[in-house]
């Protein structure tokens, strides 16, 4: 028992170094590779480390779902690879310990990780992918930093055009500064012309204070004159002003990080954990069949206004079921009401006790008078007016069934969206075991350690991963297969790969050895000779 434990302290500790630097490893990779689509919108907008720190940071956790079984497939392939490599395989065989007993320590570790990566996905990763993606908008609606270029106009002060011919090596000092203010909002009415100036910020960064020297400010405005007539005309006035020294102030806060409420973006898929998304298809489950209620109710009572009017459209037991659920809850909620008009109905009912008599047979000869008017109309030939407003009725009862039909495909889309967000969580946890499976299996066959053939067999079975994964997700949301199937895939498939990987590694088969497909192939020639399907070898 002492020796086996040290045999599982010895396994356990030469897979968590190498998986934990896989892990970082792969987290950098992913995390360059996903902030470079952003790269655009981030450079140039004089964003402070904080943000910078920030976005990294929740992007890095965003990653993490992918990140963890990749680590774990390549950590477990050059960790058995290096057991295997080293002989230490071979000496724990000689004790008489098997290799599934081998891999036991890393698989209760993996189990335990899937639990750390379910969590994360459920919990960590949502939010962080709302902090992300919020500080991302918020970053691509910043303006850019204050950035004056020589000899062009710079407009991203609010109402405010500055173009300067030179800047000293500085950054502050300048030369043939020309300033229009639009803030008057009536053009280019006012002008400032100065042959040098400085240029630098004030109040931490909130404003910024030009400095100007030896220049002009010209102000085009107009001026009321009265004539004799009694009538005032408005001629355009322009004042000229020197000055040797003269300060601007402009207000920069339209330069800030102004941070939008979250709440915006809370409704996105991958913001959402297990409870959320359950909830949201739940949601539009119930959409869904209130629009199939619609379709069966609403339609058919516009559509047979005079023959079958009295016919009804069986409903199926699911939305029956919903029917009925719902008409008891709008029964609980209305029967206080309902009980509060029986009372009133009574008594109207008792003061028109004596009068319905009369009304019955005033309701008698009147059905009688409308049946023999009917039958003389329906042996009328239709009248063009009658055809016509027949088929406009068509239309329109075709039209609401098509417009019902789009509603129903668009929320079942919005439905299955929302659903494969709901199984990816749990695939992508349980991806962590699947990966151990082939990876752990197919080191002990290769016996080779190191970053050579485990990270080229690692990236091929990724990219097999990732492929059947892209593929299943697409399918399923375009709805040509079941969402299940399509997100669950990858996963089953790949973990018949790994059982048959095990079962290879049990009995210490060389799939990678060239003396292996060269029995198989002397295997296969005397079957197929046995069979007369290739010619006998002659003596």
């Amino acid at each position: 028992m002492l020796g086996m434990k040290k045999i599982d302290k010895l396994i356990i500790t030469s897979f968590l170094g190498p998986f934990v630097l896989t892990f970082l490893v792969v987290v950098f990779i992913l995390l360059t590779q996903h902030m470079l689509k952003y790269f655009d919108d981030i450079i140039g907008k004089d964003l402070g480390w904080d943000v910078l720190g920030s976005l990294l940071f929740y992007f890095a956790i965003f990653m993490t779902p992918i990140a963890l079984p990749l680590a774990v497939l390549l950590s477990s392939l050059i960790t058995y690879g290096n057991l295997g490599e080293h002989f230490e395989l071979t000496a724990v065989k000689s004790l008489g310990i098997s290799l599934v007993r081998s891999l036991l320590p890393i698989f209760v570790f993996v189990v335990l990780l899937t639990g750390v990566a379910f969590y994360a996905n459920n919990n960590l990763v949502p939010k962080a992918a709302l902090e992300a993606y919020s500080l991302l908008y918020d970053i691509k609606q910043k303006k850019p930093a204050l950035d004056l270029r020589e000899g062009t106009f710079y407009s991203s002060i609010p109402d405010i055009s500055i173009k300067v011919n030179d800047k000293l090596p500085d950054g502050q000092s300048l030369r043939g500064v020309i300033i229009y203010d639009h803030r008057n909002k009536v053009g280019n009415r006012e002008v400032t012309i100065a042959d040098s100036g400085r240029m630098y910020t004030i109040l931490n960064d909130q404003y910024l204070k030009l400095e100007l020297y030896n220049g002009y400010n010209y102000n085009e405005g107009s001026a009321q004159t009265n004539e004799m007539a009694g009538r005032g005309t408005e001629t355009n006035t322009l004042s000229k002003t020197k000055f040797d020294k003269t300060q601007i102030v402009f207000d920069l806060s339209s330069f800030g990080l102004n941070r939008t409420d979250k709440k915006w973006f809370q409704g996105n898929r991958i913001m959402r954990n297990l409870t959320e998304l359950q909830h949201d298809m739940d949601s539009i489950g119930n959409t869904v069949k209130d629009q199939d209620l619609g379709l069966l109710t609403v339609t058919s009572n516009s559509a047979f206004q005079f023959h079958f009017k009295n016919d009804t459209i069986p409903l199926p037991d699911d939305l029956a079921a919903y029917k009925a659920q719902k008409d008891s809850i709008a029964e609980a909620n209305t029967e206080t009401k309902l009980a509060a008009r029986q009372k009133r109905w009574t008594a109207t009912a008792a003061r028109s006790k004596s009068l319905v008599p009369e009304i019955k047979t005033d309701n008698d000869s009147l059905k009688a008078l409308v049946a023999a008017k009917s039958d003389s109309l329906f042996n009328l030939p239709p009248t063009s007016q009658e055809v016509a407003a027949a088929l406009a009725h068509a239309r329109l009862i075709k039209s609401q069934i098509t417009n019902f039909g789009n509603q129903k495909l668009n929320f079942e889309n919005e439905y299955r969206v929302f659903q494969v967000q709901w199984h990816k969580i749990l695939s992508q946890s349980l991806a962590c075991i699947v990966m151990f499976l082939i990876g752990a299996p197919l080191g002990a066959i290769i016996k080779r350690g190191g970053l050579g053939v485990p990270v080229l067999a690692s990236i091929l079975f990724f990219i097999i991963f990732y492929i059947l994964t892209m593929l299943g997700e697409k399918w399923s949301k375009q709805g040509l297969i079941p969402v299940p199937v399509g997100i669950w895939a990858a996963n089953g498939i790949l973990f018949v790969v790994g059982l048959l990987f095990l079962r290879q590694a049990r009995v210490d088969a060389r799939l990678f050895d060239a003396d292996f497909y060269n029995v198989v192939w002397d295997k296969l020639k005397a079957w197929l000779r046995s069979k007369k399907l290739l010619p006998q070898v002659q003596a």
